[in-house]
């Protein structure tokens, strides 16, 4: 079992007072836990010594060796996001004069260096008015969540009407980029049944961990789950979710005046230990839209609100852009209309019809590249899952844990699958653009 950080008398050696040692690190050692908040000074931590020599150089040994333990245990400890000072954030990006790393109608990003690591800073528009003690509640909460599949948020800082989010830099290319390359259409780094099934496996295990893992008692919802959120690792080909924190950093969930008097009805007699309370967090809250066309769920469209349901819709179009490479809505110029009139194309609608069209529609479905190197039934049946996400009543859609688990499910078959034909399952490219 782990030692907290109060009980690193435990390092000691033997000494005369070992005994008086030993009690102190069973009192101290509570838990498994290790806080990554806990103040200690690893710098200044010391051993006593003995009045002996000997002692003296093995205890200085010891000294030595405890400090340079510590100190790669703080190292391997995830750090909780910081309050940046705005300062910072116009020093590292140069007055927001380098150049944008991305842009669109709703954020700007630069790429820089901030207190010595490599990160990308978000600038969005604050939705509502969000003050220093629940900005740093919410970073407190989404640092305790950690997960392979999750992009890790170092911090953020308010300036005005924005906000300012300081996300780790990832190698890789997003996901529609590596589905859809525009330099070369006919290309894809995703040329296997295998890679893709590894990505939505990692993607619907790190979704269900934000839905049910995340924080304590927190009801996360990412609202941004779309194959441009989604960056792919250039050695390993693994996905990470981007922007998990942003929809409640932001303010793009407005709890209503009533929500929040029914919640503080109900916990009127729960006892508050520190002066902030924390906001409410219902299932299903009133939002000012935000969201990518394609991928927002009907109920968003229809009357603004959400609940987790609404990532589970986005999962679902994005598997079936997995499967099929084509992107989740677009609009392409209809056949013998002279007057140049446009058809809008959706990935739900073409999978639907493939579904009815029966094993031979899904075959002429699933993306070329793959040369028809898959699992059939596999592919039906992954299909069928991405349906049952973008269902229109958001009551039918499955949660996100029975969602992992089939495509866990699917994942051993087609692993099988690989094997039986002899393909590999280590996968090593680059992402380089041919």
């Amino acid at each position: 079992m782990c030692k907290t950080k109060k009980s690193t008398d435990v390092i000691d050696p033997p000494s005369p007072r070992s005994s008086r040692h030993q009690r102190m690190s069973k009192s101290n050692a509570s838990s498994s836990y290790v806080d990554p908040s806990s103040s200690v000074n690893f710098t200044s931590y010391n051993i006593s010594t003995t009045d002996t020599k000997s002692s003296t150089k093995s205890s200085s040994k010891s000294s030595s060796s405890s400090r340079a333990s510590l100190v790669s245990l703080k190292n391997s400890l995830p750090d909780n996001p910081l309050i940046y000072e705005f300062s910072e954030i116009r020093s590292a990006t140069n007055n927001f004069l380098s150049k944008p790393f991305s842009s669109s109608s709703s954020s700007s990003s630069w790429r820089c260096l901030i207190r010595g690591k490599d990160a990308i800073v978000f600038q969005r528009k604050l939705l509502r008015p969000i003050e220093l003690p629940e900005l740093k509640h919410q970073l407190s909460v989404i640092g305790r969540s950690h997960h392979n599949s999750l992009v890790k948020l170092l911090g953020a800082s308010i300036s005005g009407d924005y906000v300012y989010l300081v996300y780790e830099f990832i190698v890789g290319a997003n996901l529609a980029e590596c589905l859809r390359n525009p330099r070369n259409p006919n290309f894809t780094v995703l040329s296997t049944w295998i890679s893709r099934m590894q990505i939505a496996t990692d993607l619907a295990h790190g979704l269900d961990y934000i839905h049910h893992c995340s924080g304590l008692n927190s009801k996360f919802i990412h609202n941004h789950i779309k194959s441009s959120s989604i960056v792919i690792t250039e050695e390993t080909l693994t996905p990470k979710i981007c922007h998990f924190g942003t929809a409640e950093l932001c303010g793009e969930t407005a709890v209503t005046e009533e929500e929040n008097e029914e919640e503080e009805e109900e916990e009127g007699n729960e006892s508050e230990i520190t002066t902030y309370r924390r906001p409410k967090r219902p299932n299903v809250k009133k939002i000012k839209l935000e969201g990518t066309r394609g991928y927002i769920a009907p109920e968003m469209m229809a009357n603004g609100t959400m609940s987790q349901k609404i990532d589970v819709y986005a999962f679902g179009v994005l598997i079936l852009e997995l499967i099929s490479g084509d992107e989740a809505l677009k609009f392409i110029l209809e056949k013998g209309n002279r007057g140049g009139g446009y058809v809008r194309v959706s990935v739900i609608e073409t999978a639907r019809k493939a579904v009815e069209n029966g094993t031979g529609g899904i075959r002429t479905w699933v993306d070329r590249r793959l040369m028809d190197s898959f699992p059939v039934e596999v592919a039906e049946k992954m299909v069928v899952v991405g349906l049952e996400c973008v269902e229109e009543d958001p009551d039918k859609r499955p949660g996100m844990g029975r969602v992992a688990g089939k495509i866990s499910k699917l994942f051993l078959e087609s692993s099988r699958w690989a094997e039986s034909i002899g393909k590999s399952l280590d996968m090593s490219v680059s992402l380089a653009p041919r």
